[in-house]
């Protein structure tokens, strides 16, 4: 199984790499990022390290063999014991099961590590794999949300209350 790590600075090329290979795959569920942010990227990841080392965010790669990025797992806008939860895995790694496990480790690294007690991931309407792994991670649908134009689900994990994400 590919290891889950926190976001660090060597992991800048596999992750550009990791957004480059993928930037058609994931436009067709999220809007795309733009040419400034494969131009830019050395300082964007710079800003992420940043945003982690004050505790603001904590981000996570999923590395398969040598090095190469399969799947990104972020806790962002930490605040009040509350992230939000974002995931992206690679087509070539897709429909394998590692979005759902990237999902429950990230989870319970939120419990454990980082003393979250919630958090909230939305996904869209028109992903229905993606809103499976998050009621496969014990996320509960809480309220319809509008992202980027299109409809989408958002859902709520209580990091407090036992989860199916605790289960292997």
């Amino acid at each position: 199984m590919p290891e889950l790590e926190r976001l660090a600075a060597h992991h800048a090329p596999a992750v550009l790499r990791f957004e480059r290979e993928n930037r058609a795959y994931f436009a067709r569920y999220v809007p795309d990022r733009g040419d400034d942010f494969f131009t830019g990227y050395a300082a964007r990841h710079a800003a992420l390290l940043d945003e982690q080392e004050r505790g603001t965010c904590h981000f996570h790669v999923l590395v398969g063999d040598h090095g190469a990025v399969l799947g990104r797992f972020n806790l962002v806008d930490v605040a009040g014991g509350s992230a939000e939860l974002g995931y992206r895995v690679a087509e070539r790694a897709a429909g394998r099961g590692l979005a759902s496990e990237g999902v429950r480790r990230v989870c319970e690294l939120a419990r454990t590590e980082y003393g979250l007690r919630r958090l909230v991931a939305s996904a869209a309407l028109a992903n229905p794999a993606s809103l499976a792994v998050l009621r496969r991670a014990g996320f509960v649908p809480d309220h319809r949300v509008e992202l980027d134009g299109e409809p989408g689900l958002r859902h709520v994990l209580d990091l407090r209350a036992p989860y199916a994400a605790a289960s292997p």
